[in-house]
């Protein structure tokens, strides 16, 4: 069973559900939009179990405690730099690292830029960054699938989500969402500021002009069919981008919440992926 605690970093306390032993081997989990660290519920106490000691905290401008006002304060490079931080809390020399969504885009360019502090790469759903924001570019498929990211990125984003009881908030998560999970996250983004600094991510960041290179770090991806907002094109040939030994899954007829619709499926690839790379 996950236990609340809270990680203290120059940048502020993040919120964090942790579980496991904590000489355990470390596992950082990170999670997407619009979520927090609670989708990860089923994977922690898993982890857990296995002599993990799993952390994952909610990130930037999700946990009230790091919640700068800034745009500028979401970019790529902080969101990197928490990770390391955390990692630092712990004394971590090396950790594991998984992420879903947004948390596998920092997941991603963590591994890239510290390969030496990452043991394994899981990343669910968002590929490698180098062919996705080329298949935004070029791929019409891929365009037209990431075209929320305009409203997300305008100024009237929060008023239009959070509109008629959230309505439209509401509607991202369907289907795949457990509904309890739902109302837990958009109680959360009521709270005043929290919603904004959770779109200041896609506000500070241009995925069609980000390149991380090469992942040499032994890497699991796992992507679904049914992912509305990730095409095929990019998710395809990730593998031509990393360097190091790769696995990728693909699951059919599941949506793009992969970690709370098929968690046990994902947990038991990610525990394969450990037990393979344990080094």
């Amino acid at each position: 069973m996950a236990e609340y605690i809270q990680i203290p970093t120059p940048a502020g306390k993040f919120d964090a559900l942790a579980a496991g032993p904590e000489d355990g081997r470390p596992v950082l989990l990170l999670h997407g939009f619009p979520e927090a660290a609670v989708q990860w519920s089923e994977q922690l106490s898993v982890l857990g179990g296995a002599e993990c000691f799993a952390v994952a905290p909610d990130q930037r401008g999700y946990s009230p405690g790091v919640r700068p006002e800034k745009v500028s304060d979401y970019r790529l490079e902080e969101l990197v730099g928490d990770v390391l931080a955390i990692a630092e809390h712990f004394g971590w020399d090396r950790f594991d690292l998984v992420g879903h969504d947004w948390g596998a885009i920092v997941a991603w360019a963590t591994a890239a830029e510290h390969p030496d502090r990452v043991r394994t790469l899981t990343a669910v759903s968002v590929p490698h960054l180098d062919p996705f924001g080329e298949a935004m570019r070029t791929d019409e498929d891929q365009h037209q699938r990431s075209a929320y990211m305009q409203l997300y990125r305008s100024s009237t984003a929060e008023k239009t989500l959070l509109a008629d009881n959230a309505k439209k908030l509401r509607q991202i998560y369907y289907p795949g969402v457990p509904q309890h999970h739902v109302d837990d996250y958009v109680q959360r983004f009521t709270e005043p500021g929290a919603l904004t600094a959770a779109l200041n991510w896609y506000r500070a960041h241009r995925f069609e002009k980000h390149k991380i290179g090469p992942i040499t770090v032994p890497t699991l991806y796992v992507w679904s069919t049914e992912d509305t907002a990730i095409g095929s094109t990019a998710a395809l040939v990730t593998g031509d981008h990393v360097t190091g030994p790769y696995r990728f899954e693909m699951l059919e007829d599941v949506s793009h919440w992969i970690p709370e619709e098929a968690p046990d499926t994902l947990t038991r690839l990610l525990l394969q992926h450990l037990v393979a790379h344990q080094a």
